[in-house]
């Protein structure tokens, strides 16, 4: 039975939530080894003057510790 871990990690971009959850997972998987899985926990816009700058999500990353 493999253990796993949980991380949570916030990632942006100024095109989409869809784009910040690719760059977040993208990024993830270069530090963390056996990324297996994410879920978005919450996501949120910045604004300026009323126009979107970016796109933010909160990101659980699950991955798989090995021995």
């Amino acid at each position: 039975m493999a253990v796993a871990r949980v991380t949570e990690i916030i990632a942006g971009s100024k095109k989409s939530f869809e784009d910040a959850v690719k760059v977040g997972i993208e990024r993830a998987a270069k530090t963390l080894k056996h990324v297996e899985s994410a879920w978005v926990k919450d996501q949120k816009v910045v604004v300026d003057d009323g126009e979107i700058m970016e796109y933010r999500v909160v990101l659980k990353v699950t991955f798989i510790l090995k021995d």
